[in-house]
């Protein structure tokens, strides 16, 4: 084979899927790559908490038997992916990282996972979250901390937190996380991959976990999508996984592909959200991917879109007291960190008011529209993910800190609000850690935000896998 088995694990999905198609490697070569890698680097990091590795060879086995009958074979063929812990993945428990949950185990897999396996993906495991995803750093009740592979010092961010450090290490060329309050663009910001935040109701969100809903402010926020270190996977991902289900009945029956725009697309840049502050690191990043996208022919204007403060407040403000009605059932529960981070979060949120509640839900439209008139002129956003670098651990418990954490947030809780699709890509490294940006597009145009990440890829180059830092070799 001209492909050794050992770097395998190096490869994206896409390469993966055209090594196993063209009998380059076999599937089980490539679970076995992978295995192999997270042996040697999951002690350095736990990010993932459970790995399937006799289910996943089996699946292995079985797809290899497929390619050889000649079978048509679908697009992610025998690829291994991870799956997030408050994910439902068949056979294993959606635990949300607390030993309440530690025996919930769903009826059915997500539709996410499900598509995965329709085409051909084989599930390899669970990755590390924070307790019932509540906290911006990855530290679970059942399976502790995750590190950032970059510096262990430092947060890998959360929730998707151990999604992202097992995709950064080489453990999975492919994962699955959410995203209500940033929780797919922070991990990618603080480990340097890629992430696509959906449209609300592109790709379908629904468990057969709980009560079987969710309150009405989460509805219009929290989105499932998919993690990976090429922003050809996270294409090749999203063309599998949108569409409508009846599981989800916010998902949509919507083209992947909008109508081209007349060129040179305008992109809108932000350096500094609602002018509060931004860290030189993340400021130049976002610079040089206006730079990288200006050489690519889009037209670049340094412009802030309506109200980014007022966007990301309303987020708070729909929350908040469905946040509060629900912490009244997780309170007996919740360790220390959490209580601590909820009750900073809440401080922040003010107590409850309806007038509030009913006026957020009146403002986000208007948000909406103030955003969508923007946008008909300058389609794309490219702005800063959080504002600074990823915090020290520990650095998020107190009132202090989580006001600061929940500034820093600001741009991507504003695109959460307005339920706006946005992917992040990486765009260099500086001072040790990665430079990660969002490309922000109007409503049910991924297309034009994985269109202009592309071109930030392939003109800044890649900056993954490593290896974690003080840990294992390649």
């Amino acid at each position: 084979m001209s492909q050794p088995t050992t770097e395998l694990w190096r490869l994206s999905a896409r390469e993966l899927a055209g090594v196993i198609r063209s009998c380059q490697a076999s599937s089980r070569e490539v679970v076995e790559s992978h295995l192999r890698r997270i042996e040697a680097v999951n002690p350095s990091v736990n990010a993932l908490t459970l790995v399937l590795a006799e289910q996943a060879l089996g699946a292995a086995e079985a797809a290899d038997r497929a390619r050889a009958d000649g079978v048509e074979l679908p697009p992610l063929h025998g690829i291994p992916f991870t799956v997030k812990e408050n994910i439902d993945l068949a056979g294993t428990p959606t635990t949300s990282g607390i030993r309440a949950f530690a025996a919930a185990y769903p009826l059915s897999d997500a539709p996410v996972v499900e598509r995965l396996r329709v085409a051909g993906a084989i599930p390899l495991g669970h990755s590390n979250c924070p307790d019932v995803t509540a906290r911006w750093h990855t530290d679970s009740e059942l399976f502790g901390a995750t590190l950032n592979p970059w510096d262990p010092a430092r947060t890998p961010g959360a929730s998707s937190g151990g999604e992202a450090a097992a995709l950064v290490t080489g453990m999975t060329p492919l994962g699955l996380g959410n995203d209500g309050l940033g929780s797919l663009r922070w991990p990618a910001q603080c480990c340097g991959v890629a992430a696509l935040k959906p449209t609300l109701g592109r790709i379908p969100h629904a468990s057969s976990i709980g009560p079987g809903g969710e309150p009405i402010s989460t509805q219009l926020v929290d989105v499932e999508g998919p993690m990976a270190r090429r922003v050809a996977d996270l294409r090749a991902a999203y063309e599998v996984l949108a569409g409508p289900t009846w599981r989800d009945p916010w998902s949509v029956p919507v083209a992947l592909q909008g109508p081209p725009l007349p060129e040179p697309i305008r992109v809108a840049v932000v350096l500094d959200p609602a002018g509060q502050g931004t860290a030189d690191q993340v400021r130049d990043g976002v610079a040089r991917a206006a730079r990288a996208l200006e050489e690519a022919g889009y037209a670049v204007e340094e412009v802030e879109p309506p109200s980014v403060e007022m966007a990301a407040r309303t987020l708070l403000q729909m929350l908040n007291p469905d946040m509060q009605i629900m912490w009244q059932f997780l309170a007996p529960m919740a360790r220390d960190c959490t209580r601590q981070f909820l009750l900073g979060l809440f401080a922040v949120a003010g107590d409850p008011d309806p007038m509030a509640t009913f006026q957020s839900y009146i403002v986000r439209q208007s948000l909406l529209r103030d955003w969508g008139e923007f946008q008909e002129t300058r389609p794309l956003i490219l702005a800063p993910i959080a504002t600074d670098l990823p915090f020290e651990v520990g650095k998020d418990l107190t009132g202090e800190e989580v006001a600061a954490t929940v500034r820093m947030m600001r741009m991507a809780m504003a695109v959460n609000t307005l339920g706006l699709p946005a992917v992040a890509v990486p765009v260099g490294v500086s001072e040790g850690l990665p430079q990660v940006v969002q490309v922000i597009g109007p409503r049910f145009r991924e297309d034009l935000c994985l269109d202009a990440a592309q071109a930030l890829e392939d003109r800044l180059g890649i900056i993954t896998p490593i290896d974690p830092r003080g840990g294992a070799g390649r």
